[in-house]
């Protein structure tokens, strides 16, 4: 079977391993302590449990998946976070894949998740991915996984958090973040990553000027990917045009300029310049303390991620709110009252701080 039947065939196996996950769940909550100590022991079937139980919406899940994160939060911390970003086209999964196999090559445990606001209507992209990525997903040391948005980039963010907790207690050495690479993915991926690596192809010029430059200012690594055979010469121009554009940037820590290196994913050829450079940007990063720093305050941005996306929850869950929402809404379109007045109404009376009138 081949072309899209056979996508469709292999996406949907993908679908319904996790449907497997979800029924094993159904049948009965999973004893913490027994869960955890699977997760340690990185067996492959209590991991995949694990992470099918933080993306439950279910409160008695949720419940049990937070208490499992506290459990192994000191079993976290200890593996190289990386987001691969890259318009598509780029080569993004023949690069994540043959830079995978790299790094596993060298005997480390490689874990790959995504971010993919798509993901709860389609499957996501990493479900083909991981069809595409073949040789990368029998690999014994390594693991892929999508992370479901349930409609929210939020959402997409949290999840994908919480299952690279999970996979680091696991013993997986590098994590690698993977975004569609479209929207605001990006800055999620940068927001819980130790390097932002972009991933350009060598076309240069036109597509320097479609780049936005805040994408470019989050870029700790970029990598000039198809770099072979008649391409060569355009990703060597490429190499040199982005490496001005960054000049022209702030770089964001004193310890560390963000490079452009060349790689060809399709020959395997540059990977080895690739990882030397994320464990040196690594280290300097750890031996200033702006490590320690970055993802000190990424948990907190987390937290506060958790408090606006519960209250909005709240909100919508609150009847007297739905109520007199359609209220407010023709109070503020008419100009009969302000946005800010119109907000805080609804506010006060979710919180219960006084009562709406």
């Amino acid at each position: 079977m081949t072309g899209p039947a056979k996508y469709a065939t292999e996406t949907m196996s993908g679908i319904e391993q996790k449907q497997a996950e979800r029924r094993a769940l159904s049948r009965g909550l999973p004893d913490i302590g027994e869960l955890a100590r699977g997760v340690r022991e990185g067996r492959r079937t209590a991991l995949a449990r694990a992470i099918t139980l933080v993306e439950s919406s279910r409160a008695d899940h949720q419940e049990i998946a937070q208490k499992l994160l506290v459990e192994l939060l000191p079993d976290t911390g200890k593996a190289i976070r990386i987001g691969f970003s890259g318009a598509p086209g780029v080569g993004k999964s023949t690069f994540t894949e043959a830079f995978g196999c790299y790094l596993t090559a060298q005997g480390l445990k490689v874990a790959v998740l995504a971010i993919d606001p798509s993901s709860a209507r389609t499957g996501g992209s990493i479900l083909g991915d991981k069809t595409r990525m073949e040789m990368l997903a029998r690999d014994p040391n390594a693991f892929i996984r999508p992370s479901p948005s349930g409609g929210t980039l939020g959402g997409v963010a949290r999840r994908t958090r919480e299952a690279m907790l999970l996979v680091e207690a696991a013993g997986f050495d590098v994590v690698i973040i993977e975004t569609v690479g479209v929207g605001q993915s990006e800055t999620a991926v940068a927001d819980m990553v130790d390097m932002f690596l972009l991933l350009l192809s060598p076309g240069g010029g036109d597509e320097l000027q479609g780049i936005k430059r805040g994408i470019m200012e989050l870029a700790d690594l970029i990598v000039v990917n198809k770099a072979d055979g008649d391409l060569i010469p355009a990703a060597k121009r490429a190499r040199l045009e982005y490496k001005t554009a960054l000049h022209l940037m702030r770089p964001k820590y004193p310890v560390w300029t963000p490079d452009v290196l060349l790689a060809s994913a399709l020959k395997g050829e540059g990977l080895s310049e690739v990882w030397e450079a994320v464990q040196a940007h690594h280290k300097a990063l750890s031996e200033a303390g702006d490590l320690v720093r970055l993802r000190a305050g990424q948990s907190q941005a987390w937290m506060w991620t958790e408090i606006r996306e519960g209250l909005f929850a709240a909100l919508k869950a609150d009847k007297r709110a739905s109520d007199l929402l359609p209220e407010l809404e023709r109070a503020v379109a008419e100009g009969r009252e302000t946005p800010t007045t119109a907000a805080r109404r609804l506010l006060s009376l979710v919180l219960g701080a006084g009562k709406a009138g």
